[in-house]
C-alpha cells in the first residue's frame, strides 16, 4: 500500500479554534464544519484513524483533517480519486490495533499487499466510469433536493401564509403557479379561527378527522414463523433514518403473513404518509410500496380529503408543534392521542386538487431520483472490486466517456413567491510485498 499512497495522520483543530470560512474541517466519517485555513490541498483522500476506522472520502478543495483521521500526503504519482475507490473498497478491521476505541496505524497500512494497476491512464478510466455514476447519483440528489424545496414552498406559499388569497385581497388578478379559476374562486377576506385568521370558506380541522392515525407493532423476534422468508416490508425509524428523501421504497427486514396478522395495522397502502413517533420525533416518508410498521410510528392513511403530499408537507411546517406534544422521561415520544387533536387547514376542494396536481408530478420524479439511485448504487457496488482488482478491464480513454444523461424533467412549474426562509478486499499481513496488475 505504501506504493500507492503514503498516509499522515490528522491536526488537532478543537471547536473553539474554528472560524467559519471556505475549508471543510473533515472527520473520520464525514466533514464536521468549516474554517478559514486549510492545511492540505486538494483534491484529497481522507480515511477514519480513530473512532470509526477505513472508508474514505474524497475531497475536492483544500480542507483541514482532523486528528481522527489519515489522510494522503503522497499519491506517489497515481491518480487521487483511484486512490480514493481503492481505500473504500479495503476492509481495515483486521488493522484495528486500538483496545477500547478502533485505530488504525498507518505504518500498518503502509504495509499491506495490494493489487493495483500500475498504469495511471488505465486509473483514470477506472476513476471515470465510477465517477461518473457517483457524479450521477449526485446529480439526482440534487435535483430530488430542489423538487422537494419547491413542493414545500409552494405549500407554505398556500397553505401557511396565504399568500395567493392575500395577493387577491390586494388586488392581484393572478397567482403564479395557481391555475386561474381556483385564483378567480379564492375569497378575499380572513375569517377567525383557532390557529389565527384562515380564508374565509376554510376550516381548520383536527389532523385524526382528516386522516386515519395507525400505530404498529413488533411480531414476536422468537417466533420463527414471523420472519423466515417474509415477504411484507416491515419499517422501522431506523429505515427512516438512512433515507435521503422522504419516499420509502424498501426495509431491513421483512416478515411473514403471520407476521402481519400479528401487527393490528395489518399492511399500511401505498401513500401512507409515515412519520417516527419517538427516537426520534419526526422522520417522515411517503410509503412508496406497501408496509407493515413497528410501534415506534405514526402512520397517516390518507383516505379523507387531505392528499399525501398535502399531509407531508402538512407534518413538515408543522414539527414543532408536533414535537411540543411529545412526551417521555427517557426520550421524547408523541402519543397517537396527543396527536390527533393537532390542527390542520384544509382549503375548498378545488385549492386541495390544484395542489396535488403541482406538487404530485414532483413527487414522482423525487420518487423516479430515489429509484435510478438505487440502481446506479447496486451497479456502483458491482463493478468497484471487478474493476480494482482487475477482473473487469476499462479500456484507456474510457474516461473522456459522454456523461450519463439526467432524467427527462417533466414541463416546468412556476412557483410562487415565496418569503426567505461485494466483497471488500481483505488486506493481507504487514511486510508482503507489493503487487501490482500490468
Amino acid at each position: 500500500m505504501g506504493d500507492l499512497a503514503e498516509f499522515q495522520r490528522g491536526l488537532d483543530l478543537p471547536v473553539g479554534d474554528r472560524h467559519d470560512g471556505p475549508f471543510p474541517v473533515v472527520a473520520a466519517t464525514a466533514p464536521v464544519g468549516t474554517h478559514h485555513s486549510f492545511k492540505v490541498k486538494g483534491p484529497g483522500v481522507v480515511i477514519g484513524r480513530s473512532g470509526s476506522i477505513g472508508g474514505g472520502q474524497f475531497i475536492e478543495s483544500d480542507f483541514w483533517p482532523l486528528n481522527t483521521t489519515l489522510w494522503v500526503k503522497d499519491f506517489k504519482g497515481n491518480d487521487p480519486r483511484f486512490t480514493f475507490y481503492f481505500v473504500t473498497n479495503i476492509d481495515f478491521t483486521g488493522l484495528n490495533a486500538g483496545s477500547s476505541v478502533p485505530t488504525l496505524n498507518r505504518n500498518h497500512i503502509h504495509q499491506i499487499a495490494v493489487r493495483y494497476p500500475a498504469d495511471v491512464d488505465e486509473q483514470r478510466a477506472i476513476a471515470g466510469v465510477l465517477g461518473a455514476l457517483d457524479d450521477k447519483i449526485e446529480q439526482n440528489r440534487r435535483t430530488a433536493q430542489a423538487l422537494e424545496r419547491l413542493a414545500r414552498a409552494i405549500f407554505r406559499a398556500w397553505f401557511v401564509d396565504f399568500e395567493p388569497v392575500k395577493a387577491k385581497a390586494a388586488g392581484a388578478t393572478a397567482f403564479p403557479g395557481m391555475p386561474q379559476p381556483v385564483f378567480d374562486a379564492l375569497p378575499t377576506r380572513f375569517v377567525d379561527s383557532a390557529i389565527g385568521p384562515v380564508p374565509d370558506g376554510w376550516e381548520v380541522k383536527a389532523i385524526g378527522d382528516v386522516v386515519t392515525a395507525k400505530g404498529g407493532g413488533t411480531p414476536s423476534t422468537t417466533n420463527s414463523d414471523y420472519w423466515d422468508g417474509g415477504e411484507h416490508c416491515w419499517a422501522t425509524p431506523k429505515d427512516m433514518s438512512r433515507l435521503s428523501h422522504p419516499v420509502l421504497l424498501d426495509t431491513e427486514r421483512r416478515i411473514t403473513d403471520a407476521g402481519v396478522n400479528s401487527i393490528s395495522s395489518g399492511i399500511l397502502p401505498v401513500g401512507t404518509v409515515l412519520m417516527s413517533s419517538r427516537a426520534p420525533v419526526g422522520y417522515l416518508a411517503i410509503a412508496g410500496v406497501p408496509t407493515a410498521i413497528n410501534q415506534g410510528f405514526i402512520a397517516m392513511v390518507c383516505d379523507g380529503p387531505l392528499p399525501p403530499t398535502y399531509v407531508l408537507n402538512w407534518a413538515f411546517t408543522s414539527m414543532d408543534a408536533i414535537k411540543a406534544h411529545a412526551s417521555g422521561t427517557t426520550f421524547p415520544e408523541i402519543s397517537k392521542k396527543n396527536f390527533r387533536p393537532l390542527p390542520v387547514v384544509q382549503p375548498t376542494d378545488d385549492v386541495i386538487a390544484a395542489y396535488e396536481q403541482t406538487a404530485d408530478p414532483l413527487f414522482e420524479l423525487i420518487t423516479m431520483c430515489v429509484k435510478e439511485n438505487e440502481q446506479l448504487a447496486v451497479m456502483h457496488d458491482y463493478l468497484l472490486p471487478k474493476l480494482l482488482s482487475g477482473q473487469v478491464r476499462v479500456p484507456v480513454g474510457a474516461q473522456h466517456a459522454a456523461p450519463l444523461q439526467p432524467l427527462q424533467p417533466l414541463q416546468p412549474l412556476q412557483p410562487p413567491p415565496v418569503s426567505q426562509p461485494t466483497e471488500p478486499l481483505q488486506p493481507q499481513p504487514p511486510g508482503q510485498a507489493v503487487r501490482k496488475i500490468g
